[in-house]
């Protein structure tokens, strides 16, 4: 399916030199992120498309937005993916409330999900891949999971689905600090069925649902149905950018299940690791509690934008907070960025400024230590606050500002 238009990005002067640095989940340590030259390879996890998008997937892909941005200035290329799981349990459940077509209902969220991420300047994937789009993609990968012995049928004669047997990846839990109690527990919670009858381990993944009385199916080699979760991702990413790829990336509800289980296929599958590094991003809560569909408590993109708010303000929210920590949407907060998007402007408006030499570098050297946003964000709000008369200042921190923050002044 097709993704978003991309938005202009301003060359800047220089590339500042230096590495990307983010902090990965896996070992939580700072690691270079892409290499040192040539193409970076990035995998984002995309929306389920039933009510796209609050603030807690904006802060997400804006994220990575930022490390696009940082990649781009360090002089290298950029190969991004990002799915759309378009048919999944969640999807199907508030189609049947809403009494609207799952496809349709499908079709106008991601519609939605383009609008919102085109306002905010987000740097668009060069393939945004449905999960309907790649139902033979994700058969042959579980075909090479079943050579490898890694997947089987529960002994269910009405509904015989098909699982991934995590016994064959041993390394299942490294780095994600929970035990295996614990794990059982965000598990269920996270879409897991560790109760099903005849699983061989509480933790095995479904990775082919046999069809069932009014939900979509397709045929296959594994009887008709559709697949599970994680192994939409695991297929479509290796697919678009091959094994061991540079950074996976999603919200910090991804760091488990979803992200070892994908890894641990690619792994088998591959024989080689999925990604170098795993970003997570924070969550985004209104009201002391954490956004989410089940809870209610959303505050969408597509919402502030009709009702007037700039995007670029919006933008500006997301930015204040670094993308890793968790934090709370307020009426205040909006009212801060409004007022500093207000106040950059008013200074790259004027006929010259304090020199932004200085400035440039600062946001640099922000972004590449960990996506540094409130850093970059005071980088700015400094240069703004002083006085000067260089005529090529305004002009250079309306183009990093926007290069690099994707904020156009």
């Amino acid at each position: 399916m097709r993704a978003w238009m991309t938005p202009e990005v301003p060359v800047l002067p220089g590339t500042g030199g230096g590495r990307v640095l983010v902090h990965d989940s896996l070992t939580g340590q700072l690691q270079p992120a892409g290499p040192e030259s040539g193409e970076a390879r990035l995998y984002a996890c995309g929306i389920t498309p039933y009510d796209a998008t609050h603030l807690g997937h904006a802060a997400t892909y804006v994220a990575v937005d930022l490390l696009y941005r940082a990649w781009l200035d360090a002089g290298l290329g950029v190969r991004y993916a990002q799915n759309v799981t378009d048919v999944d349990d969640p999807l199907l459940e508030r189609a049947e409330a809403t009494g609207v077509d799952w496809a349709d209902l499908a079709a106008q969220q991601v519609e939605l999900y383009r609008g919102d991420m085109t306002a905010l300047r987000v740097l668009p994937p060069a393939e945004l891949t449905g999960v309907v789009e790649s139902l033979d993609i994700v058969t042959d990968l579980i075909g090479v999971l079943r050579d490898e012995q890694a997947v089987y049928q529960v002994p269910d004669p009405e509904y015989p689905d098909w699982y991934f047997s995590v016994t064959k990846a041993s390394n299942l839990l490294e780095g994600t600090g929970i035990s295996m109690l614990e794990a059982e527990h965000v598990f269920a919670e996270r879409g897991g069925d560790p109760d099903r009858p005849g699983k061989r381990h509480r933790l095995d993944c479904l990775v082919w649902r046999q069809a069932r009385p009014g939900e979509p199916a397709w045929e296959s080699w594994l009887g008709r149905g559709r697949p599970g979760w994680h192994v939409e991702c695991t297929a479509i990413s290796l697919a678009a950018l091959g094994a061991e790829f540079d950074v996976q990336a999603g919200g910090r509800d991804l760091a488990f299940p979803h992200h070892p289980m994908c890894a641990a296929e690619a792994r088998i599958a591959t024989g080689r690791p999925m990604a170098k590094v795993f970003l997570h991003s924070g969550m985004v809560a209104l009201d002391g509690e954490k956004m989410s569909k089940s809870r209610g408590n959303l505050v969408f993109v597509s919402r502030l934008l009709a009702d007037g708010v700039d995007p670029m303000a919006i933008r500006l929210v997301l930015l204040a907070h670094h993308y890793r920590s968790d934090w709370e949407y307020t009426p205040d907060a909006l009212a801060e960025a409004q007022g500093r998007l207000e106040s950059w402007r008013r200074a790259t408006s004027a006929a010259g400024g304090a020199d932004a030499t200085a400035t440039l570098d600062a946001v640099r050297v922000a972004l590449r230590n960990d996506l540094d946003a409130p850093a970059a964000l005071a980088a700015i709000d400094a240069w703004a606050l002083a006085d000067g008369d260089d005529p090529a200042a305004p002009g250079l921190v309306r183009d990093l500002a926007d290069a690099l923050l994707g904020v156009a002044l």
